[in-house]
């Protein structure tokens, strides 16, 4: 056991010292703390009192040890994973998963909380605690309190069943996605790559060895730019095929994953008294219900269909002008998108990279955050890290209060997930005796330095690093007494809105002139380009959107029906999106495969939060519009009533004490240009 990952450190602000174990610790360590709270809670449920320290303080001081380690762990397991944090992986998994039911299931620790609930409003609690109640016990019947004994057993298995079903989704996602490479062997192959991408792919394969050839993978710095930019179209087919096709084959086929993942989760829903999965989750979100999810992405599609159709159209015919043909697929949609681009907004991607040194982005996000929030952020040289590459800051305030420690980890890596996400590694609230600041972090996959040129990022990246700087703050800004409902700990489809409605400043001009500087000669983005940034925020608008919507819609048919064992993914997947799919089929293509969000992550039956959240945010950008982008009014509105809040109160009703009303559909249809 090491108590490195159990304890609080010495180091300024308790930072985790990294440096204090190595990943064989987390498997002795988690089973001791496992052990160590077995014990703890069994003096715990003979208690008698009815309040909320003994209750609900005494449950959560039982597991802070394990809290903190298990962590660590999974954080490792996403951004720095190894042979040893993989090999341990799943006995720890399923070793949470156990204690974690034998929590839920436990009779009397229900009955205490039951107690409680009942006697809630005798008791003076303030709000806060009064919505800690209310959620725990929902919590413990909506993970199966209320059953009888055999019940209870069948819930176990599912539940323990489910946690390596899920893990060994993601992990086949990830080795499918390291298993491919393509070497380029001719400067042939390179027509229409910009220069400083052909540098990084070159770089790629001298480090594995091959000197004279040039490597693309499936990391999205490396595949997007190929697809966008690279005329060889049999090679974007080649490497969209593999794209596409990620673990539906093989030893990492995630097919039998996907039947079993949403087979036990529709047999848990009924469990507990349920249809299916659906209405269960929906249950404790802000849509409700699978029909007023169904309903909203009918009127979003409605409204964005017949655009996205006319879009298509103006791809096909563009093919149609450069080639002759008309045979538009889904590996020449990017190289077609950015053609099209270049000549009706004369705007080219590649134009701005110089102006987006990672460096400069960062210390812009930064800036904006202080223009809104009063935050300062001072680089932590001396802190440990989990990766060389990892920077760490220490965050203040106007009046020089501590905030928080903010990580940041932008690069890819074989021994790190895809994609983008934010993280807590000490959630806001009270932790081992007292309310403690968070430490938070945000990981991505960004373009990386080469020889001759520094980061330098696309729009698109931009955007990334805002949208998960947003859900950084709303963990950095979290003041909430209990960390069960502090920071991100939110309904799931208005958890995106801090990120969402960051990203409406990189498209701002008074945002863009505070970072936005070429690399080598330190000017700012020419007035023309400024606005060719504003009106590629509508471009193709609908195409971005039904993609978006497709994606809920899979979501929604995988978790809102039976699905047969014998169904055929590829199929299903084809009738599910339907009319959404513009392009032809590609054989061997199959996203749900390596759908992450909803077979690994959080979001199953929730998808269609991310149209939910734009909402959301679209509505809530045209508030701050109206007095200024940094109108310090509205950021102290939002900043009070949504990022400071958490889920201590229904989402709704804080958004309605930020803007005076409920949010309207039709903003982002504004936004869009679809309205």
């Amino acid at each position: 056991m090491n108590k490195a990952l159990t304890e609080l450190s010495q180091l300024p602000h308790n930072a985790i010292d990294f440096d204090a174990f190595v990943d064989s610790d987390f498997l002795p360590t988690i089973k001791a703390e496992i052990e160590k709270a077995n014990k703890l809670i069994e003096d715990y449920k003979n208690g008698t009192e009815v309040n909320f320290h003994d209750v609900v303080e005494k449950l959560d001081q039982a597991t802070e040890g394990l809290d903190m380690a298990s962590s660590i762990f999974y954080n490792l397991h996403s951004s720095k994973n190894s042979d040893e944090i993989e090999k341990s992986a799943s006995e720890i998994s399923k070793a949470l998963t156990q204690f974690s039911s034998d929590i839920s299931l436990d009779e009397k620790i229900f009955a205490r909380f039951k107690r409680l609930y009942e006697k809630k409003n005798e008791l003076g609690l303030d709000s806060e605690q009064a919505r800690v109640v209310e959620l725990s016990y929902k919590g413990f019947t909506r993970n199966g309190a209320l059953l009888d004994t055999k019940d209870k057993e069948t819930l176990r298995k599912i539940d323990e069943r489910l946690s390596e079903l899920s893990l060994l989704f993601s992990q086949n996602v990830l080795k499918a996605t390291n298993s491919f490479e393509m070497y380029l062997d001719n400067e042939g192959d390179l027509a229409g790559l910009p220069e400083g991408y052909i540098e990084s792919i070159k770089e790629a394969a001298a480090q594995k060895g091959q000197k004279d050839k040039w490597l693309v993978t499936l990391q999205y710095p490396s595949v997007l730019p190929f697809l966008t930019y690279s005329k060889k179209r049999d090679l974007r087919k080649r490497l969209m095929e593999a794209f596409t096709s990620k673990a539906t084959k093989g030893d990492f086929d995630n097919q039998n994953n996907i039947k079993e993942i949403v087979g036990l989760r529709n047999q848990r829903a009924k469990l507990l008294g349920f249809k299916g999965h659906a209405e269960f989750v929906l249950k404790e979100r802000m849509a409700e219900s699978p029909e007023k999810v169904m309903s909203f992405l009918e009127e979003l599609k409605e409204k964005s269909l017949p655009k996205a159709k006319e879009e298509f159209k103006k791809l096909a015919d563009l093919q149609f002008e450069i080639e002759g043909v008309r045979d538009l697929q889904r590996y020449d949609s990017a190289y077609y998108t950015e053609l099209l681009k270049q000549r009706e907004l004369s705007f080219d991607d590649e134009v701005l990279r110089p102006y987006f040194k990672l460096e400069n982005v960062i210390d812009g996000v930064f800036k904006v955050a202080q223009k809104l929030y009063g935050l300062k952020f001072k680089e932590m040289q001396d802190l440990p890290k989990y990766h060389s590459e990892v920077k760490v800051f220490e965050v203040r305030d106007s009046s020089d209060e501590y905030v928080g420690l903010f990580y940041a980890d932008f690069f890819p890596r074989e021994s790190k997930r895809g994609g983008a996400w934010m993280t807590n590694f000490m959630s806001q609230g009270k932790f081992f005796g007292k309310v403690r600041r968070p430490h938070v972090g945000i990981v991505c996959n960004f373009t990386k330095s080469t020889q001759s040129k520094p980061s330098l990022l696309t729009f698109n990246e931009v955007l990334t690093l805002f949208h998960e700087f947003g859900h950084a703050l709303h963990g950095l800004l979290s003041q909430c007494t209990y960390t069960r409902v502090s920071g991100t700990s939110v309904y799931w489809d208005f958890v995106e809105l801090p990120s969402q409605i960051l990203e409406n400043w990189v498209y701002e001009k008074e945002c863009l002139d505070l970072f936005a500087k070429h690399y080598e000669t330190g000017k700012g983005i020419p007035e023309e380009l400024l606005g060719k940034i504003k009106e590629s925020g509508k471009f193709l608008a609908g195409l971005g959107s039904i993609r978006q919507l497709s994606f809920a819609y899979l979501d929604m048919a995988y978790h809102m029906n039976e699905l047969p064992n014998s169904v055929d993914i590829f199929e299903f997947e084809k009738k599910a999106m339907g009319e959404l799919s513009l392009y032809p089929d590609m054989k061997g293509s199959n996203m749900s495969c390596a759908f992450s969000h909803i077979f690994a992550g959080g979001y199953s039956a929730g998808y269609y939060s991310y149209k939910w959240a734009e909402v959301l945010d679209a509505d809530a950008f045209e508030y701050f519009k109206s007095e200024g982008i940094f109108s310090e009014r509205v950021a102290k509105l939002f900043r009070e009533n949504i990022l400071e809040r958490g889920g201590t109160e229904h989402p709704m009703e804080l958004y309605k004490k930020f803007r005076g009303k409920e949010p309207h559909i039709d903003a982002l249809m504004r936004r869009s240009g679809l309205l």
